[in-house]
């Protein structure tokens, strides 16, 4: 991947028409796209990453929605554009459609030949890879037993995000991530992070009763935070059987959402504050990547972000009882409306900033963090056979669509909902017609 990314970054890797390559779009989903879009969101507005990245953008692919398919090659030049398919099997029905669409949107314009040049994969299928036209001196592998969720840290997550930010940024952020790893793997239980933090959930979910995390980054840097760990935790943890196929006895796994402060402060505090209780992780960074001061202010931009970060675990531990309001001659019929019953849990991380290192050691914390309370709910937290049942009822209904606009047959074997929804929507002429190739217009 250095030696790759190196080549590529330097100009040397040009396209069909002998331009360099400019434009990524990364093309996966689940795992191979919710992870590796966090750092990269992250990583953006990092003084240094953002310098190294000048002129170049990154772009991921991930829903078959055609809309998505549309944004992520908006005003880009096939000549300019290398796309990553990212697919451990090379089968997932949603991103190798994906990647025939994008190949279509490469060979309309340059032919049949830019492929070997506008296309690379990460897979451990090099049959298929092959198959599909990619060249597979241009695959990069990785081991058939890393789930797609932990993957930011293969070539999943490194390889576009190397190519973007350059090798040496990576490096920093796959540093970050060992330096917890072996923190992991050494510390004590009294003082291990992950295990501690394990321990804070599966205390909060199975006695407590709290089915639900908040996780809160005062940082939009992280805005994409929440959704990746929302997919690592829920997929991994979203189980009702024990590892030997035991029903559980007590709950399991969380319900994650977040957003960042203070835009959810505005949003769904007033619940987090006074309605059901749902334990919180906040997170602050002492230094802002884009710090802001307007001459005359009482504080800067970043130090009004942090005033809230220190307020909301205070608001959500304090009590607010009616003593206090009727002293500070609030009416009587807002004193229950006013009342703060307090006690509810969180936890605050506060990082010296916010580098591809800490971005890493964020990463690793919460992932170790998952896999631990795998461990003590007696749950394997690396399959989702969850997933696999949708999947097979989707393979039902692209038959029948198929079935039904080719050959005028009846809609037939479902239920009675979703026969009726089906018919609904097959009544209507389709927006594409079946006998020609469509792409985006944008």
């Amino acid at each position: 991947i250095k030696q790759f990314s190196e080549t590529f970054r330097s100009g040397s890797w040009v396209g069909a028409t002998g331009k360099p390559l400019t434009n990524v779009v990364s093309v996966g989903i689940g795992g191979s796209f919710l992870g590796p879009l966090f750092v990269h969101t992250a990583l953006q507005t990092d003084p240094e990453a953002a310098e190294s990245a000048k002129g170049r953008q990154l772009r991921f692919l991930a829903n078959v929605d055609p809309v998505d398919v549309a944004r992520s090659i908006k005003d880009l030049d096939p000549e300019t554009t290398l796309v990553v398919v990212v697919s451990k099997t090379f089968t997932t029905a949603e991103t190798m459609l994906n990647a025939r669409t994008i190949k279509e949107w490469i060979v309309s314009s340059l032919g049949p030949q830019a492929v070997s040049k506008h296309m690379i994969a990460v897979s451990t299928n090099l049959k298929l890879v092959k198959e599909f036209g990619i060249d597979p001196n241009n695959a990069f592998a990785f081991w058939d037993w890393v789930g797609g969720r932990y993957s930011v840290c293969s070539a999943v997550g490194v390889l576009p995000l190397s190519l973007q930010y350059g090798f040496p940024i990576v490096q920093r952020f796959l540093e970050g991530a060992s330096s917890i790893d072996n923190h992991f793997r050494t510390a004590s239980f009294e003082k291990n992070i992950p295990v501690l933090l394990g321990l804070l959930s599966v205390w909060n979910v199975s006695f407590l009763g709290y089915p639900a995390r908040a996780i809160l980054p005062y940082s939009q840097a992280l805005e994409k935070l929440a959704p990746h760990i929302q997919q690592l935790s829920m997929e991994s943890n979203g189980k009702g059987v024990s590892i030997d196929g035991v029903p559980l006895p007590y709950e399991a796994g969380e319900i994650d959402f977040g957003e960042p402060g203070t835009n959810g402060q505005h949003s769904f505090y007033q619940l987090i504050h006074q309605g059901r209780v749902i334990p919180c992780d906040f997170i602050g960074v002492i230094k802002s990547q884009q710090p802001v001061y307007l001459k005359g202010e009482t504080v800067s931009n970043h130090d009004e972000l942090m005033s809230n970060f220190f307020a909301q675990p205070d608001a959500l531990a304090s009590r607010k009882t009616p003593a206090p309001l009727r002293s500070e001659n609030v009416s009587e019929n807002l004193i229950p409306h006013k009342t703060f019953k307090g006690n509810r849990p969180s936890l605050s991380f506060l990082l010296s900033s916010l580098s591809a290192y800490e971005i890493g050691q964020l990463l690793a914390i919460y992932e170790h963090r998952i896999a631990v309370q795998g461990f003590i709910w007696g749950i394997n937290s690396f399959d989702q056979w969850g997933v696999e049942l949708g999947k097979s009822l989707a393979s039902q209904v692209r038959k029948q669509l198929h079935a039904s606009r080719m050959e005028g047959k009846p809609v037939e074997g479902f239920n009675p909902s979703s026969a009726s929804l089906l018919a609904r929507y097959l009544a209507v002429e389709p927006s594409t017609p079946y006998d020609t190739t469509v792409l985006p217009k944008v």
